[in-house]
């Protein structure tokens, strides 16, 4: 037993993974509350946004054996642990991520690539969504891009790096990204909370991400509940 309390938003499913490699696969998801960044267009503003919520309320703190027994309870074969950025609270992941595995769940990890993941995270985990912010996050880049940590994932051979793209003029910030750190798979996604606006971002980049060699990501909770909470 590990003893150690994580801070946790929420915990939800079954539902489907929504987004990049494993969209669609039943999932149980950990959201891990506090962030480094404040995206202008984040959807989990919840987990760090001390203007507009109390994350004391927000938040429950809960031991890893707590947080084990309430995802090994819900029927998926996936466990999602994402935030927020769930690698601030990387010291106390290791065991939680070795147990689900014990018991047959595969884990990924979904982080924005600003925090060097450790090696027992490395290790434990089956893969990590890693998902810079680009300059349409409203991020200065010092603060979005971590090379350090970009480069960890990048030799783990785990990771698949997502982007959230506004429009065709992000594609070459990625492929700028893509040159300098060597990233691959690359998984571009729009920015949108509503379906309509899911598929009219997948329209207008999609020829231009095929013709890059990239993959094309929905949002499949969006697509089928909207924006909403615990989906």
């Amino acid at each position: 037993m590990s003893g150690k309390e994580l801070l946790v938003s929420e915990i939800f499913g079954p539902t489907f993974q929504g987004e990049g490699p494993s969209a669609g696969v039943r999932a149980a998801f950990l959201r891990l509350s506090r962030c480094p960044l404040a995206c202008r267009w984040c959807d989990t503003p919840y987990t760090w946004d001390t203007s507009r919520y109390d994350l004391t309320t927000e938040t429950r703190r809960m031991s890893e054996e707590e947080v084990l027994a309430d995802l090994l309870a819900r029927p998926a074969p996936l466990v999602v642990i994402t935030g927020g950025e769930p690698l601030l609270q990387q010291d106390r992941l290791t065991w939680l991520i070795d147990m689900c595995r014990a018991r047959r769940r595969r884990v990924e990890v979904e982080t924005s690539g600003t925090v060097v993941p450790s090696r027992g995270v490395l290790g434990a985990a089956h893969r990590f969504n890693v998902s810079p912010k680009l300059a349409n996050s409203g991020m200065p880049q010092h603060r979005r891009i971590n090379p350090d940590a970009l480069r960890a994932f990048t030799r783990s051979g785990k990771a698949a790096f997502k982007f959230v793209v506004e429009g065709l003029a992000d594609l070459e910030e990625i492929a700028e990204l893509e040159a300098e750190y060597g990233l691959a798979p690359i998984w571009v996604m729009p920015q949108a909370t509503t379906a309509e606006g899911v598929l009219d971002g997948l329209r207008t980049v999609a020829d231009e991400v095929l013709a890059r060699g990239w993959n094309l990501t929905g949002r499949l909770h969006v697509l089928l509940w909207g924006d909403v909470r615990g989906r």
